[in-house]
């Protein structure tokens, strides 16, 4: 059975790299005046020859997702349910190697944060743990799922990668979609980053969509971690990905997140760094590749620039959260994920979004299995 694998193996990163440096301000015309953009036009829109049209990119993305998505934003938090891991990863406070406190949230505790997310009004949920199958594995998770399903109309995950089978039980237990990022597309930094642990294996996280899509999950959110490798080629693999996975399984929704490096416990400085310039630009370029697609900014990015970039192709956004299990009601000290940037909160947060005539999304549609 073939798997984007058999895609992305018919690349390499530096051929890729290259030809993006290559092109020139004729190519990033023609995407811009294109109303069908492909692959070629989108790496003219990652180069530095888009660089004096980023104005240009922002007003026909914004336009674009006026469009499609009118003048809406959906709110949505993730929920911490376990910092335990297996995996040593260079970039992340969870790593098994840093010497912390850890914590599983029981049902009453889960119950105490969801309560609090609710007296907040929000409807879509994501939870998160850190990859440890014995101590939060299916069986946790769909427990999890049971617990709070009455609570939200809308359940994401964010944890290890599983094999079809355990997907295809969470869907049945009201799973709605998964997060799965690569990180890295680049296999060398990729193994550096993850020297042990199951996340170690690169080619088990780059088919876990494949696994997701034969499932029928009803979305699947992609993104790489910016600062590990060049922003550019990571970007345009992680759009050859969305492109495969739309053909292959395409009743399935899509979702793209943008996270930058950002300090925790043990911190690592990013190899690369993407200016807010840079992180513009591919937004924008995300959106004018694809107008359907979700675009989603987290609490990693500062107020300033969540500000501005909810007005050029951002449709979800998250308020006030919380990187550590039972952050918002439970255990608000304990050791977190990575550092947020912006900490206003939710309150702060929708007030803004509605001083720029967003109207704010809680719950879009009701989900009856």
């Amino acid at each position: 059975m073939k798997t984007f694998r058999d895609l992305f193996d018919s690349y390499t990163w530096e051929d890729v790299l290259q030809s993006i440096y290559l092109k020139r301000e004729t190519d990033v015309l023609q995407a811009l005046s294109s109303d069908q953009l492909d692959l070629e036009d989108f790496k003219a829109l990652l180069s530095p020859a888009a660089r004096p049209f980023l104005e240009e990119m922002a007003q026909k993305s914004n336009r674009t997702t006026k469009n499609r998505f009118g003048n809406t934003i959906q709110m949505y938090a993730p929920m911490y349910l376990s910092n335990e891991c297996q995996n040593i990863c260079t970039y992340c406070g969870f790593s098994m190697t840093n010497k912390i406190p850890r914590r599983t949230l029981t049902d009453a505790e889960i119950l105490k944060e969801v309560a609090y997310l609710k007296s907040k009004g929000y409807d879509h949920i994501l939870l998160v743990t850190g990859e440890a199958n014995k101590t939060v594995g299916v069986d946790y998770i769909k427990n999890a799922i049971a617990l709070i399903r009455s609570h939200f109309t809308n359940i994401t995950i964010e944890v290890q990668p599983l094999d079809q089978e355990a997907y295809e039980q969470l869907i049945e237990a009201g799973l709605y979609a998964v997060l799965v990022y690569q990180e890295t597309y680049h296999q060398k930094e990729y193994k550096k980053h993850h020297p042990k642990g199951k996340k170690s294996n690169f080619h088990y996280r780059l088919e876990t969509p494949d696994r997701l899509g034969r499932a029928q999950i009803h979305k699947i959110g992609l993104g790489v971690l910016f600062g590990l490798e060049d922003w550019r080629a990571d970007s345009f693999f992680t759009a050859l990905h969305l492109l495969y996975l739309q053909k292959t399984y395409w009743k399935t929704k899509y979702s793209i997140s943008f996270p930058r490096l950002r300090p925790h416990s043990g911190g690592l400085e990013p190899k690369v760094e993407m200016t807010d310039a840079d992180l513009v630009q591919l937004i924008c370029a995300f959106r004018l590749l694809d107008e359907d697609v979700e675009l989603s900014m987290s609490t990693r990015e500062s107020e300033l620039f969540r500000e501005h970039i909810v007005d050029l192709g951002i449709t979800s956004i998250s308020a006030a959260s919380k990187t550590n299990p039972g952050g918002y009601a439970v255990a608000p000290q304990s050791l977190e994920q990575f550092e947020i940037s912006d900490e206003r909160s939710t309150e702060e947060v929708t007030a803004m979004l509605r001083e720029k005539g967003l109207e704010v999304v809680w719950k879009d549609w009701e989900y009856f299995k």
